[in-house]
């Protein structure tokens, strides 16, 4: 149990909950049995025959099931072939377990284990064996369903003798009462021995808030935690900075932009850190927003970094803050507004001159705003006055990146937390949000600012109808001889060192994986390449047009470089990996291919897709698929052509992928704990949840009143979860 299903203790088993129930009444359906999939199904015995083969000197018993709507065939070789067959008597009736495999063009299971359920052994009268429900649990090869039952069994007999003794209810009784839930010990006996379907949804709503309460609980503690850290407040300064900068924007800010202004700018005047989620539809104005954030704290006399995930991010924000702020960006310098500061830029590829440079102008405090990579958490970067860390598309860094940068805030010689601001273009739906980012206030901005144009999204199919993709390239040029420009994207970069013997194929540059949402990939050809589409449409299609390349394994100056003759106009298509996937704004650009767009994620390809229609022309997004029509993954596009609203799309994600795959690294430290839990349709429990565990932690932060909720924490947060937790 422990090596193979990670459960070592009573409690493990006991939340090992049964994955669905079998009535013995019913017949699971053979017509629908996954291939290589371990299964556990309820049939029974049509016929039974032994074959011999090898000259007589081998023999092997073929049993055929069946269910009504399909047959299965079971086989067993060797010297226990007449034990079996003596068991598996016409009409006899089991459970069988096994992994699904095919012979001759049949499904068969290879030896599997069985357990015969219309024994007559006395004690089992037929109603009784009619009606009951059957738990069938998540199993292994190692370790069959009925084996972990009958462990479940003798447990719960054994804890029901003692009275229950040492079993530490996490859930208060006032809100257990109040909510009208079952006590603790008799869920556990409806989920693993129902006698009926209501046993079953009582166990289920008691066990679910038992999950999300604990959890909210440990993100409230966190909160509550974080309100105790002492950070400098930074208010904006009258006539200052941000004010000067406001006074020249030649757009008014959208109301959305405005109301999370003031929530950020009420967390910055605090002598406590903010911790706030800013999440936006892609082009919504995020990064305005961080900059009104950033010079608030300039003019507080702090400093703001703002940490990007790539290279061409970090340059591409550096870029835009500088031509946003003008010469407000060039304080100190000749020409310099008055009120003005320096942004600076530090990546790892600076020359050592440029990095010494920018290493200084951040510890003498002459640089008020720093835009940079990985490069920023080197110890050697000390900052005069960390005040703001920016993280920008947040699901990109893991933990003790943002914990390192946070950790270098010191003001007049003392340690103070810096204020944080989380960015992310990814809608969350708002329970993913409480679960995963329940310890961040979280801010939405979902206006579009004025100008934005509507994009247009269409499914191509290029194997079932190849004039569409040939139409796909006749609208890429109309863009192009209109006078726009446009993106094709692929999911690999793709180069020659692949293909030759002998030579090591370079690691994938890290978005050259794509997301690959599980997507039914064809097997038989691999992902279009940057480098082939790139020379086939030069040459092709495209031809007469300026192609240009842009992918992760290009020199840093050299992406840079394209990327600037892109913004300017000097070329006219793209091709790139997912690379551009966020925060690159050319609003010329108005149309967007999508090679493969069936290996990408829902998430993905809305972002992808938010690349254009940036401008006050209409933005096109063609998503190019060989897949059939039946296929889930079209589906998936067809959701993606079918909606511009990313909170909409992030639903049908989570309801698409599994649960575990969305929350991804933000959630390691609570993954394991949400068994019974699912955040899309157990929208309610979290949100009452939250509420209760806020209340409480509120007058009882340190649990002194509830041992037992204590006890469920700990056993929750182990020492490497609440340091996850922790470093938030």
């Amino acid at each position: 149990m422990a090596e193979h299903l990670g459960l070592r203790t009573v409690g493990d088993l006991l939340h090992h909950y049964p994955r669905r129930y079998a009535e013995r009444g019913e017949l699971t359906r053979l017509a629908e049995l996954p291939m290589d999939e371990h299964v556990t199904v309820v049939a029974r015995v049509a016929d039974a025959r032994v074959h011999k083969f090898n000259h007589g000197r081998g023999q092997r018993l073929e049993v055929t099931l069946t269910d009504g709507s399909g047959r299965l065939q079971l086989v067993f070789f060797g010297r226990s072939v007449h034990y079996h067959q003596r068991e598996l008597l016409p009409g006899r009736r089991g459970m069988f377990a096994g992994k699904v495999g095919v012979f001759n063009r049949k499904l068969q299971l290879s030896h599997p284990d069985y357990k015969l359920l219309d024994e007559e052994s006395g004690e089992e009268t037929v109603e009784k064996f009619a009606n009951e429900l059957l738990p069938l649990y998540p199993a292994c090869k190692q370790l069959s369903s009925w084996s972990i039952e009958q462990s479940v069994v003798t447990v719960l007999g054994a804890l029901q003798a003692t009275g229950w003794r040492g079993l530490a209810d996490p859930l208060p009784a006032a809100i257990r009462q109040e909510r009208g839930l079952i006590a603790l010990p008799e869920a556990f006996e409806k989920i693993h021995r129902p006698r009926s379907k209501a046993d079953i949804a009582e166990a289920r709503a008691r066990l679910k808030w038992d999950e999300a309460f604990v959890l909210q609980v440990a993100l409230a503690r966190r909160r509550a935690k974080e309100t105790e850290l002492p950070a400098v407040p930074r208010k904006p300064v009258p006539d200052g900075l941000l004010d000067t900068f406001d006074g020249r924007l030649p757009f008014t800010l959208t109301d959305g932009q405005r109301d999370v202004s003031r929530d950020i700018f009420a967390d910055l005047a605090t002598e406590h850190p903010m911790h706030r989620l800013l999440q936006g539809e892609v082009g919504s104005g995020k990064t305005l927003v961080a900059l009104r954030a950033m010079l608030a704290t300039v003019d507080a006399g702090g400093q703001a970094a703002m940490l990007a995930p790539t290279e061409v991010l970090a340059q591409q924000h550096h870029r835009s803050i500088t031509e946003m702020m003008g010469e407000l960006a060039e304080g100190g310098m000749l020409g310099g507004a008055e009120q003005g500061t320096k942004v600076v830029l530090l990546t790892g590829s600076m020359s050592t001159a440029q990095r010494r440079q920018a290493l200084l102008d951040l510890v003498t405090g002459e640089a008020g705003i720093v835009v940079g990579t990985h490069a920023l958490i080197e110890d050697k970067v000390k900052f005069h006055d960390l005040g703001l860390v920016v993280v920008d598309e947040q699901h990109r860094f893991g933990v003790e990146q943002r914990d390192a940068l946070r950790s270098k805030g010191h003001s007049q010689g003392e340690k103070r937390t810096p204020h944080l601001l989380v960015m992310t273009a990814t809608p969350i739906p708002r329970t993913v949000a409480m679960t995963v980012f329940g310890d961040l206030e979280t801010s939405v901005l979902d206006q579009l600012p004025a100008g934005r144009s509507p994009i247009s999204s269409h499914v191509v199919p290029a194997r079932d109808k190849p004039h569409f993709l040939a139409r796909a390239w006749e609208r890429v040029r109309e863009e192009a001889e209109a006078g726009h420009q446009a993106y094709v994207v692929c999911p690999r970069i793709g180069d020659d060192e692949e293909e030759q013997p002998g030579k090591k194929k370079p690691a994938p540059a890290p978005e050259e994986a794509g997301e690959d949402s599980g997507a039914e990939a064809d097997e038989k050809r691999p992902p279009l390449a940057v480098l082939d589409i790139a020379a086939q449409l030069s040459s092709g299609p495209l031809a007469g047009l300026k192609v240009e390349p842009l992918h992760g394994r290009m020199h840093p100056d050299a992406k840079d470089e394209v990327m600037r003759r892109f913004a300017a106009g000097e070329v006219d298509v793209l091709v790139a990996t997912t690379v551009i996937e966020v925060g690159v704004n050319v609003p010329n650009a108005t149309g967007m291919v999508i090679m493969d767009a069936d290996r990408f994620g829902v998430s993905q390809l809305h972002q992808l897709r938010g690349r254009v229609g940036r401008g006050a022309a209409p933005g096109l997004c063609l998503l190019v698929t060989e897949m059939p029509e039946a296929n889930p993954a079209r589906a998936r596009l067809d959701a993606v052509a079918g909606t511009q609203d990313g909170f909409e799309l992030s639903r049908i994600d989570l309801e698409q992928r599994r649960e575990g795959d969305v929350l991804g690294q933000a959630q390691s430290g609570v993954r394991s704990s949400l068994r019974m839990l699912t955040v899309i349709e157990d929208e309610d429990v979290i949100a009452e949840a939250r509420e209760e565990a806020s209340a409480l932690i509120a007058t009882d932060p340190e649990l002194m009143d509830h041992p037992e909720l204590r006890t469920a924490l700990s056993a929750l947060l182990d020492e490497e979860r609440e340091e996850y937790l922790d470093k938030g």
